[in-house]
């Protein structure tokens, strides 16, 4: 997938970050690492971005993101609580002050009543703020999820800092 259309977006983000002497980490679900491929498209990123979690198994968040497997059972991947575990545990095994987490069901399949297609939780933890989750129902394939997904997230970023 394209993310050039999210440089604008970016490049604010990294120079905020810049400017605040910050530093972010990621923790993606079912953007697969488009949020950190995003990022590090920029040169000169390396000083922002710390690092970036791919968790897209239940396994892989309890494992690199320290995620408790009963919150995850408790609740759905796809969840509240599960977006802002991912955010703040990001932040834990992470040297960034700053992390933002994305957790959803990109679609075509896999959704249900309770969580369709196109829900995603958008979590950011650090910064001195406390950790705020954003739930967020967008529209389109599988791509166009994805895309909106990370694109809030961005935007999440840049309020956070902001």
């Amino acid at each position: 997938m394209n993310t050039n259309i999210l440089h604008g977006l970016v490049k604010e983000v990294l120079e905020q970050y810049r400017e605040a002497h910050l530093r972010i980490a990621t923790a993606e679900s079912c953007t697969g690492g488009m949020i950190a491929a995003a990022l590090t498209a920029v040169a000169g990123s390396s000083d922002v971005f710390e690092r970036g979690f791919v968790t897209y198994s239940n396994e892989a968040k309890a494992e690199l993101l320290g995620i408790p497997i009963a919150l995850i059972i408790a609740h759905g991947a796809v969840s509240e609580p599960v977006a802002r575990a991912m955010a703040e545990g990001a932040l834990a095994h992470s040297a960034a002050e700053v992390a933002v987490s994305v957790t959803g069901v990109a679609g075509p399949g896999g959704g249900s009543p309770a969580k369709p297609v196109g829900l995603v939780f958008i979590g950011a933890a650090g910064g001195g703020d406390a950790t705020v989750v954003e739930r967020h129902i967008f529209t389109g394939d599988r791509d166009s999820v994805r895309l909106a997904s990370a694109r809030a997230a961005l935007d999440l970023l840049s309020r956070r800092v902001g």
